[in-house]
């Protein structure tokens, strides 16, 4: 019997499960990402109190420049305006592969100027105050309709934005399904057409809370994202959408985040 490794473990998992997601009920092969790119996001929770100092100075000087070198385009990192449950710092990877995905870790945990640069995160004694209590994480697959992560035009301008983090969840994989299917038949378009600047939509493939999807929106400043908003909420073709019965029900649950980018963040 041929014994896998854990990392390529890991990747023939992932690429099953991405393949099974995207197939047709035909079950005829297609491919799962054309873009070849999957969105990871990690939610590090911070305890109540402390301070995420040592985290950002990792984020920084050692794992965005790590990351950046292995072709990750554009590292994002947010904190939330208004803390849903509790404080927490988030990372968004535009992983350019699923080998990526599945192995940057072990690449990065190897990589001598990576524990050089991250030193004080990576050795932290344990009676010292923790960079972080625990991380969760998702991996996505991205829409048809937007296949690649978008870096916003403010972000490549570093100017002030606001982004807000949506997550719809569903109570069945096929609703889930259909959910995508109706961002794809109009509203990513729509979206962009109203300055609403999608930076990805995403189908959860592992993490919390499945089945559901997430997308990431990125404004100039609230008044002008709930501007936006509204027009997107009174616009006929997102009527039409909605009122379309093959897309009922699709969603039973939706969390909406505010955030704001680091200063060194890149998205």
């Amino acid at each position: 019997m041929t014994h896998l490794s854990r990392r390529d473990f890991v990747k023939t998992s992932l690429a099953a499960s991405a393949a099974a997601l995207a197939a047709p009920a035909s079950h005829a092969s297609a491919p799962a990402a054309p873009s070849g790119e999957y969105i990871e996001l990690r939610s590090y929770r911070i305890r109540p109190g402390a301070s995420h100092g040592l985290l950002d100075a990792y984020l920084e000087g050692a794992l965005i420049p790590a990351l950046n070198a292995r072709g990750v385009r554009a590292v994002g990192v947010f904190t939330e305006t208004e803390p849903k449950d509790g404080v927490a710092v988030w990372v968004l990877i535009p992983h350019p592969s699923l080998e990526s995905a599945a192995g940057v870790d072990a690449s990065l945990n190897a990589d001598p100027a990576v524990l050089a640069a991250g030193a004080k995160y990576l050795t932290s004694p344990t009676t010292a105050a923790p960079a972080f209590d625990r991380i969760d994480s998702w991996l996505f697959l991205p829409f048809a309709g937007l296949p690649s992560l978008a870096v916003p035009a403010l972000a490549a301008a570093r100017k002030p934005r606001i982004l807000e983090l949506r997550i719809y969840e569903s109570f069945s994989e096929v609703k889930a399904l259909k959910k995508v299917a109706m961002f794809n038949a109009g509203e990513i378009g729509l979206m962009q057409d109203l300055n609403l600047s999608p930076v990805f939509y995403g189908q959860a493939l592992l993490g919390r809370d499945l089945p559901q999807l997430t997308y990431l929106l990125c404004s100039p400043d609230l008044e002008t994202h709930k501007k936006n908003w509204s027009a997107f909420l009174a616009h006929p073709v997102w009527l039409a959408l909605k009122n379309d019965p093959q897309y009922a029900d699709t969603v039973s649950k939706v969390t909406s985040r505010f955030m704001v980018p680091a200063a060194y963040s890149q998205i």
